[in-house]
């Protein structure tokens, strides 16, 4: 096991400015090192999610703006250069040979787990690094790809707050699913299933539906017939699906209560299912941009004013957040490596430790998973309110 070191890094180096674009020079590659530094992103830009792929690349671009304005990475500014992988794989397959050929030194975020999966192979055998940062799949660190990278909470994470919060906290013996039928749906109810069942709590209907899916009211006319004491929900589709099924699941006169999987709840949910008419939603995240501790970091408190500034006033959520850190940690680590080579830079974050991020101080597994802090939250009178931390052991972060 290799052990933790403390990094306090400042990057000073040359250069400033730096623009996202969809295209790119064809004859650059990785190795040039007398222009700036590509960074590869593959988000969806189209389609149910292309909302929130957007949000994530501005947060990217965002973020490298702040690292060129303190001088770039090694003496280069950063470039930041966008495919739309379309939420299919087969499409981020695409992108991901598209950015291999364009010489990207990394590449940076993913919204959905089968997406992920597919574009793992690829960037591997042209040697980029991946840091993932919103997709949960478990088999995403440790599967296909060894070096990879990734930021937000897994399922397994996502499983044990869940299950705590619903056995211990609201105290149910019986819960209901409804879980997106893909890899990340599918594995979150799966950690879940685990974890009720090792805490007594027994297993009611699983209802499934697909990632496009914006009609609930069948399933969720059978949970209601099933009579749950909580039910849990899996949906990554935050600009669709989830918002449905929150203003759906507090029209169908539903009594359990509902907890929406870690990750899934935003703002903007809040916001597209009709604010206070989804009071009572559960949730749990890692992120919130005005509460306590994550007010107090300077890091934060920088990418936040710069974004909102962007934006137009609007506050970033925790998948922008993410994507944020994703260049803030690469960049740290590239700066120490004193290389953009995948190995080095995995070698630089993989079981270290990052400190001052926008996220805090945090740490990362030896396979190369962040570990950081989750708090349940509710929603009241339209607002996300955040409640206790819910702790999770190390071991679960390692899975």
């Amino acid at each position: 096991m290799k052990l933790a070191k403390v990094w306090v890094l400042g990057i000073a180096v040359a250069l400033v400015g730096g623009c996202a674009n969809n295209g790119g020079s064809t004859s650059a590659t990785k190795n040039d090192s007398s222009g700036p530094i590509k960074i590869g992103v593959i988000v969806p830009l189209s389609g149910p999610a292309g909302p929130n792929g957007k949000d994530v690349l501005e947060a990217i671009q965002v973020q490298a703006d702040l690292v060129n304005a303190k001088g770039g990475v090694l003496g280069r500014k950063l470039e930041v250069i966008a495919k739309d992988d379309q939420s299919t794989p087969a499409a981020g397959v695409s992108a991901a040979t598209a950015l291999a050929g364009e010489g990207v030194s990394v590449v940076m975020g993913g919204w959905n787990s089968p997406v992920t999966l597919a574009i793992q192979p690829v960037l591997v055998r042209a040697g980029i690094l991946n840091i993932t940062t919103i997709p949960q799949n478990a088999s995403i660190i440790g599967g296909a790809d060894p070096d990879a990278v990734r930021l937000n909470a897994g399922n397994a994470v996502g499983g044990y707050a869940a299950a705590e919060y619903i056995a211990k906290t609201l105290k149910a013996k019986t819960v209901a699913m409804l879980l997106e039928n893909d890899a990340y749906g599918n594995d979150a109810g799966q950690y879940l299933s685990d974890q009720l069942k090792q805490a007594g709590v027994k297993i009611g209907s699983v209802q499934k539906f697909a990632y496009t899916d914006t009609d609930f009211r069948v399933p969720l006319s059978n949970i209601r017939s099933s009579k749950p004491d909580v039910v849990f929900s899996a949906n990554a589709a935050e600009s669709s699906g989830m918002p449905a099924l929150a203003k759906q699941y507090a029209e169908a006169n539903i009594s359990a209560p509902h907890f929406a999987g870690l990750g899934t709840v935003s703002p903007k949910v809040v916001e597209l299912a009709g604010g206070s008419k989804i009071d009572g939603l559960l949730s749990a995240d890692i992120y919130f941009p005005e509460a306590e501790p994550f007010s107090g970091f300077a890091d934060n408190k920088a990418f936040i004013e710069a974004y909102t500034k962007k934006s137009g006033g609007e506050l970033p959520d925790k998948y922008r957040a993410l994507g944020a850190q994703s260049v803030d940690i690469w960049a740290k680590a590239v700066a120490k490596a004193g290389s953009t080579d995948r190995q080095k830079v995995a070698d630089a974050i993989h079981g270290q430790t990052f400190t001052n991020t926008i996220l805090g101080d945090v740490t990362f597994t030896d396979a190369g998973q962040m570990r950081s802090k989750v708090y349940a939250f509710t929603v009241k009178d339209g607002k996300i309110v955040v409640k206790d931390e819910i702790p999770v052991p190390d071991s679960v972060w390692g899975k």
